[in-house]
């Protein structure tokens, strides 16, 4: 169905419907719709409401709750607003029409995961350059030469980060290091040899890595290539951290503690792509990523992504246990 609401659905469902048409999808995501629509919530609820703009038309929104006592550490949660552009003729619906239908059974029983940690980002630009000229001639030295070699050496390096994930019932994606090749930058004419050419690489480092010697390794991969190879980072994370999840911790033992009293299996991981929490743990503010959906497929960013109204529901009845719990908190030392 893809009306408003149909009479006897969950208003927490028409309410999840109506934001999910909000068409926050990027390069050109409607922020404004989305901030009033939390504004609009956050006035029901008698929320006080601050929007911050980090940049132009880049707004915050942050809906305050306090509590009995404001000199307590505060609970934030965080989400983002905005999607990844959709590829309309590829989905069976409307990706903004919020459509429903009664397909589908969810199993409350199954395990939920929780992020604990995540990798850091690398997008890694490597610059190859070499002797140019006419592309009927075997011209040696080429740049393209010097660039294959590098990727040679890190999609073999790619190779043995799978195999060892795979290799291992027990490890999960989080804890090996990824690496893709995403962009290939170069040439003039098609009869020409470039004397440049580059190649970008997005490495996503497994928070074990020692980070210097991870460099150093790809240093040392340039420069085997031979001279005039060189590598640039586009984005470099080299800060990772890691939340706690010891049962002797206060924050965990209440978040685990809730889910073991509701039955949850929890399944902690490290997240394999990266978050805002990474913010958040540089400070020393612990962070859990957690989205309560089992017995959902998969579809970050895919075709058709979807979420069964029965797993939606439940994740709000988690939540309604989870936020008391740990809003409720007794002083730790470093609330001061």
């Amino acid at each position: 169905m893809a009306s408003e609401g149909r009479e006897g659905e969950h208003p927490s469902v028409t309410l999840f419907r109506r934001y999910l048409r909000i068409r926050t999808v990027q390069p050109e995501p409607d922020y404004g719709a989305a901030v009033a629509f939390l504004e609009e919530r956050g006035r029901q609820l008698g929320l006080g409401c601050q929007k911050v703009e980090v940049a132009p038309g880049r707004v915050v929104t942050i809906l305050t709750w306090p509590g009995t006592n404001p000199r307590l550490s505060s609970i934030l949660l965080n989400s983002h607003t905005d999607v990844v552009p959709v590829f309309k003729e590829h989905w069976s619906h409307d990706p903004f029409e919020a459509f429903k239908d009664a397909e589908g059974l969810a199993n409350p029983s199954d395990a939920f995961t929780v992020f604990y940690s995540e990798r850091s980002t690398w997008w890694v630009r490597v610059l190859s350059t070499g002797k140019p000229g006419h592309s009927s001639r075997f011209v040696e030295d080429t740049a393209v030469e010097k660039l294959h070699k590098v990727m040679s050496s890190i999609l073999a390096f790619r190779e043995k980060e799978r195999q060892r994930l795979q290799s291992n019932p027990h490890l999960k994606a989080g804890a090996v290091t990824s690496v893709n090749l995403t962009k290939l930058e170069g040439g003039v004419a098609y009869n020409v040899v470039p004397a440049t050419i580059s190649a970008i690489f997005d490495f996503r480092v497994a928070p074990d890595v020692d980070l210097k010697a991870f460099e150093e390794q790809l240093q040392g991969w340039c420069r085997a290539a031979g001279e005039g190879v060189t590598l640039e980072f586009v984005q470099k994370w080299t800060e990772p951290r890691v939340t706690s999840i010891d049962d002797s911790d206060p924050w965990w033992a209440a978040f685990s503690g809730v889910c073991k009293d509701m039955n949850l299996s929890l399944e902690p991981e490290i997240f394999p792509a990266a978050t805002d929490s990474r913010y958040l743990r540089v400070m020393g503010i612990p962070a859990l990523g957690f989205s309560p959906m089992n017995r959902t497929p998969v579809l970050l960013h895919d075709h058709d992504e979807r979420l069964h109204e029965a797993v939606f529901l439940r994740g709000v009845d988690i939540y309604t246990r989870l936020l008391p719990a740990l809003a409720s908190m007794p002083a730790l030392p470093s609330d001061g």
